[in-house]
């Protein structure tokens, strides 16, 4: 079991954010990752758990030790007991450690109050025999006193020198040349980076996105008065703009993610906003001070800004004092902020040397696959496919930026249906950057060239060409032609449109792949140590035993296709109360058939549905499966929705498989990441098909 005990040096270096990180990174690797908080310092204004500990567990589902209260700490320096003091920190740390093959331990911060914390720090790292990774972050100075700071703070754990001190982890770093350029430039300039020992371990950039609070969080810091909540609770704030100047001289300013900050009277402005609001920009909200209630006749003209989703709020502090208040207010990320600190998570882990850290962790036990290690498998398995995907909702505000996303960072190439000046306007209105190469098609100047081919695909069923004509007005039917003439390997729609409407232009032009009879989905759960597979839940109500086989072995490719082993549970109902004799016999009929077929598949069944269970070697086969088949929809959609809410785990899917090509449906409430991981897994779907 290995430890690393992640040291900052100094106040407000984003010690909590980089071992956010830091656990998705070796999660990622494979690796049984635990964490440890010893002591906690709560911030002013901090009323519940200690933060770290509390958003470790609520994005990684990592449960540690109560940390110490800082007050028993200070107790028990000042009698003189800082060996009970480490015993104790010890047995916790045995307790987070237990079925680990790594720990990150979070060491104090030392701040004018806790002038103590270098020498906890060092006798509790030497006690637990672990590995140091400094956490610094440049502030207004220059490479030279950064590097002296460096060497300072490696010092106090035995030196650069010491095999236990392995290096340091750069976060918040602002240069105009970007985070490697700077990184080069350290390295040349510090002598300690040059040496054999001592490691620049990740280089972070700075990100305004995210340390952006949500309107929600400024509301209540400031103790605001919410005059129209409308999306407070999604909407970030990016930037904070006091408007004193004339409206022609504001409008420049109202982009997404902007706050707007004046006086409760200055209707102009009110309605400079609302404008703006309507025309499709999502500002972060209006914030009105000075104690001045808005007109309500100008309220009654911005009644559609506001049911757009405008925040608006009143403080009654004055314009100065309300900007004073916005400067100081506490930056960390809330508790409840599960998107913004997944999104820290995942972009500290992209930028930390994973692949040196896992090494350093030996090879002691086996690699699993976590949820985190999922995620990164699955966008490291898309980028490879390299697959273009078509995306007929191509001017949908999420699908345009999970596109974007994509096109970006190389996971697929993305077609979007759509017209480009629609696009483009949803781009300006949203602040979304398209990347270079993110292919846009008018509809209506490529609809034509495929009224022939579509008449000849269903030249059996009577489709004449006026007929064609007509359904590829329909965007996801003209998307569903390119994938069967291959002009692209897959598709992904539902945002706005119902599943039948994405799956049955699928069955009419796709049909389904060789061997195969019917269509059938599964659904993909992230517990925090391991990934399942549920079929089938979306498509078919009451499957025969010979499609119940045929949605067993589907699902097990699916699940094979994506990097989960597959272990198949074949589950005669939801619970033991709804298992009935015609339940068992399709399931053990199910299961005969499915190992006729495929007598390599390691299939159990029927068996009874275990909710939450143990992962022990020797544990029963349905305690131990990867893949759960349920007899009938009811049962599957039950089970998963009901551990989905048990166990707060993150789910992917429902994805369809048994079609020639792959074609994914959206849930109609999809956020943009769940748009880019099911555009990611219709890659891979793409890839791992024959040619």
């Amino acid at each position: 079991m290995h430890c690393f005990f992640i040291a900052p040096t100094g106040f407000g270096v984003g010690l909590t954010s980089t071992s956010l990180g830091l656990v998705g990174a070796l999660e990622r690797a494979g690796l049984r990752v635990g964490f440890f908080k010893p002591v906690a310092q709560p911030h002013p204004g901090d009323t519940g758990p200690e933060r770290s500990s509390a958003l470790i567990a609520r994005t990684h589902g990592l449960h540690s030790p109560d940390p110490l209260a800082l007050s028993r700490v200070e107790q028990m320096l000042g009698d003189g007991r800082l060996d009970e003091l480490l015993e104790d920190m010890l047995e916790r740390y045995r307790q987070a450690a237990a079925g680990k093959d790594v720990v990150i331990v979070e060491a104090m911060v030392p701040t004018r109050h806790t002038s103590y914390a270098a020498r906890v720090n060092f006798h509790l790292a030497k006690s637990l025999d672990a590995e140091v990774i400094l956490v610094s972050a440049p502030e207004q100075e220059g490479l030279g006193e950064l590097c002296d700071r460096l060497e300072i703070q490696a010092q106090q754990f035995g030196g650069p020198q010491d095999p236990k001190v392995l290096g340091v982890i750069l976060n918040k770093v602002r240069s105009e040349d970007g985070s490697a350029a700077y990184a080069q430039r350290l390295r040349e300039c510090s002598a300690l980076l040059r040496g054999e020992h001592f490691r620049l371990l990740g280089c972070i950039p700075w990100q305004d996105e995210l340390n952006a609070p949500r309107s929600r969080d400024i509301a209540e810091l400031l103790g605001a008065r919410m005059l129209n909540a409308g999306d407070y609770e999604q909407r970030r704030v990016l930037q904070i703009v006091l408007c004193a100047r004339a409206v022609a001289n504001t409008v420049q300013l109202l982009k997404p993610g902007t706050l707007v900050v004046t006086p409760g009277d200055r209707d102009d402005i009110i309605l400079a906003a609302s404008l703006a609001a309507m025309n499709g920009v999502p500002l972060a909200g209006l914030l009105l001070c000075s104690d001045f209630n808005p007109d309500p006749r100008i309220m009654q003209l911005c009644r559609g800004a506001l049911a757009s989703g405008l925040p608006v709020m009143t403080v009654s502090s004055g314009s100065y004092d309300t900007a004073t208040h916005l400067n100081r207010l506490n930056k960390e990320i809330p508790l409840d902020d599960r998107e913004r600190a997944e999104k820290v998570a995942e972009f500290v882990a992209a930028h930390v040397d994973h692949d040196w850290l896992r090494s350093r962790c030996g090879d002691s036990q086996a690699l699993h696959l976590s949820p985190a290690a999922f995620r990164y498998q699955l966008l490291q398995r898309a980028m490879a496919a390299n697959r273009r995907i078509v995306l007929p909702e191509g001017s949908e505000p999420r699908i345009v930026q999970a596109a974007a996303l994509c096109q970006a960072r190389g996971i697929a190439r993305c077609v979007l249906l759509a017209k480009p000046e629609e696009v483009q306007a949803v781009a300006q209105a949203q602040g979304i950057e398209l990347p270079p190469g993110l292919e846009i098609l008018d509809p209506d100047l490529i609809r034509a060239r495929y009224v022939a081919p579509m008449v000849e695909l269903r030249q059996g069923k009577g489709l004449n060409a006026p007929m064609a004509t007509a359904q590829l007005e329909d965007n996801v039917v003209l998307g569903t032609m390119m994938l069967a003439l291959d002009e692209v390997d897959g598709l992904v729609s539902g945002a706005v449109h119902t599943t039948a409407n994405t799956i049955r232009p699928a069955l009419q032009l796709i049909k389904t792949a060789p061997g195969y009879q019917l269509v059938s989905s599964v659904v993909f759960l992230l517990l925090p140590d391991q990934v399942l597979v549920y079929g089938d839940c979306a498509v078919n109500p009451q499957p025969t035993a010979e499609q119940l086989a045929e949605i067993a072995l589907q699902s097990a490719d699916s699940a094979r296709a994506l990097g989960i082993e597959p272990r198949v549970a074949m589950l005669s109902g939801a619970s033991d109360a709804t298992d009935t004799p015609d339940d068992l016999d399709k399931v053990r009929e199910a299961a005969r058939l499915a190992r006729l077929q495929r007598p390599d598949l390691a299939l159990d069944g029927p068996l009874p549905y275990a909710p939450q269970w143990p992962q022990e070697p020797h544990s029963p086969p349905v305690e131990r499966a990867t893949v759960l088949v349920f007899p009938d929809l009811d049962s599957g959609n039950s089970a998963y929705k009901a551990l989905q809410r048990s166990a707060d785990c993150v789910s992917f899917g429902p994805m369809l498989q048994g079609l020639r090509k792959p074609v994914n449906d959206l849930a109609r409430g999809a956020l943009v990441d769940d748009i880019l991981y099911t555009i990611a897994l219709t890659a891979v779907q793409a890839a791992s098909l024959p040619d």
